[in-house]
């Protein structure tokens, strides 16, 4: 039953597929190549911050608008590939459009890239809602890891063939400029995340759902209306998705912001892109060891980890001077950065009903995109308020400890499968 499957396997390799994409461009090199095209544009490159952060929070509004009605479309049988392959389409193609920008030119980049992370983070609703259908509960934990560790590693692949040709374009080793390397670099992690899309699209299909009726748009909102009511009938889903909105933002705005921060505080482009590229390194063993882990001391406790873990990275960014500490901060996120991520999404799996699961993954992926907001807009406000990116930092803190005061009511696993032991047995 440990064995890793065909269909298993198929959904995994799109973590391997789109993870380059959150390293290359989300991460590191185009934040980079951003305030270079400010700076050219006439701009202080310290804006590079505040812009980049409320881009990231238009993208996650619209991804957050658009998921809870396009996820109760995709329950229909059939709708979902087609909706998840759009998506995918439209981040490979934008994606693309990064390198054709030109110098000095900084809002059609940052056009480009809203376009692209909206077709990114709209694919992975429904990328994660297949988790349900590609796997069994027992096996979610495991799967879902690996499928964090394997990106982690399979991103640094097309990675460190960018980040070579971005290197010696600096140095002057070979005959372009950093700009054309980091489109380079764009192109090729566009190609990545389109070729590795394919076992996904080819052999990944969706099992649960609801046969496709007439009126099928119109449905879609009588039953998003029901499934928010449903939600709040099952309080330990509700008491769960408050907490994973608050602790899961801290956690995705420390991805965006991370390279920007860096580059803030004086460290260099090449320390920065080898420090982050060695996090990968650190984040896929990390990832699996939380899967383990789970199986012994179950995924509620591991998530709790990871909140811990990232209360310790706010505060000692608050008082990062120097390339070390940018080394030592990093190390910090891999550990925990995979981990936290996979067992909420695969503790959440094992917690919503199965002939809803679609409807409630959804809700899910609203709860996660919306939180996504406020993380990168406090950043952005604190470090403009105050014209220190630490304190904007730092104040992701809160998020972290609101979210684990919550979720110490969300209800152990072992009491979640007795209820629903209880609950089949008296149907």
């Amino acid at each position: 039953m440990n064995k890793i499957n065909k269909l298993e396997k198929s959904w995994i390799m799109y973590d391997w597929a789109n993870s380059a994409y959150t390293l290359a461009v989300t991460s590191t090199i185009l934040p980079l190549f951003f305030k270079m095209i400010l700076v050219d544009a006439g701009e202080k490159a310290s804006l590079s911050t505040v812009y980049w952060g409320y881009t990231n929070a238009l993208a996650t509004l619209v991804i957050a608008i658009l998921a809870p009605i396009l996820g109760t479309l995709a329950d229909y049988k059939g709708y979902k590939k087609i909706i998840f392959i759009i998506f995918v389409s439209l981040g490979v193609v934008s994606t693309l459009g990064l390198a054709t920008v030109t110098s000095g030119i900084w809002i059609v980049l940052l056009f480009f890239y809203l376009l692209s992370s909206i077709g990114f983070a709209g694919a992975n609703v429904f990328y994660d809602s297949f988790l349900v259908d590609v796997t069994i509960e027992e096996k979610m934990d495991k799967v879902s890891t690996l499928g964090f560790a394997l990106g982690y590693i399979g991103s640094t692949i097309p990675f460190i063939v960018s980040m070579t040709i971005v290197i010696l374009a600096q140095f002057n080793k070979i005959p372009i400029d950093i700009a054309t390397a980091c489109k380079i670099a764009f192109i090729i992690t566009a190609l990545w995340w389109g070729l590795f899309s394919i076992p996904m699209i080819k052999n990944v299909k969706q099992v649960h759902g609801i046969e496709k009726e007439e009126h099928t748009v119109k449905k879609s909102f009588i039953r998003l209306y029901n499934t928010f009511k449903n939600i709040k009938q099952h309080k330990q889903l509700f008491i769960f998705l408050l907490a994973y909105f608050f602790y899961i933002d801290g956690v995705s705005t420390i991805i965006k912001m991370a390279t920007s921060y860096g580059a803030d505080l004086g460290i260099g482009t090449t320390t920065l892109l080898v420090v982050l590229l060695v996090t990968q390194f650190v984040a896929f063993p990390f990832a699996i060891l939380y899967g383990k882990l789970a199986e012994k001391f179950t995924a509620r406790k591991m998530i709790y980890v990871g909140i811990v873990v990232y209360i310790i990275i706010c505060i000692y960014a608050y008082f990062l001077d120097s390339a070390l500490d940018f080394w030592i901060l990093a190390m910090l996120v891999g550990t925990s950065q995979g981990g936290i991520q996979a067992l909420s999404r695969s503790y959440f799996g094992k917690l919503v009903p199965k002939e809803n699961s679609n409807e409630f993954f959804g809700f899910y992926n609203i709860f996660g995109k919306f939180a996504a907001i406020m993380g990168p807009l406090l950043v952005g406000f604190i470090t403009q308020v105050t014209g220190k990116t630490n304190n904007g930092v730092f104040s992701i803190i809160i998020l972290f400890i609101i979210g684990g005061l919550i979720l110490l009511k969300v209800p152990k696993e072992e009491n979640i499968q007795k209820k629903s032991v209880l609950n089949n047995i008296s149907k």
